[in-house]
């Protein structure tokens, strides 16, 4: 599942980053961030409508993605420790 797709409050990890092509900088500054496989991760709240930005929060961190940015980083919901 991508991140941009997960159900707000939802708890997840982050699997892995996905990049598009060779030195992708967006991907490599969202392991940067810290978006690093099993980092804990969830959706705070998304736009109205659907649209951007999401609110992400990874750690005690939060960030503004976008929908695309956020549909690059896979996460596992299955693998939380509750």
């Amino acid at each position: 599942m991508m991140l941009s797709d997960l159900p707000i409050h939802a708890p997840a990890v982050v699997t892995h980053v996905d990049d598009l092509h060779a030195s992708d900088t967006i991907s490599q500054r969202l392991r940067d961030l810290g978006f690093v496989p099993g980092e804990p991760v969830r959706v705070v709240a998304r736009a109205p409508w659907g649209g951007d930005p999401l609110l992400i929060q990874i750690g005690s961190t939060r960030f503004a993605l976008r929908r695309a940015e956020a549909g690059r980083v896979a996460v596992d919901r299955e693998s939380v420790h509750v």
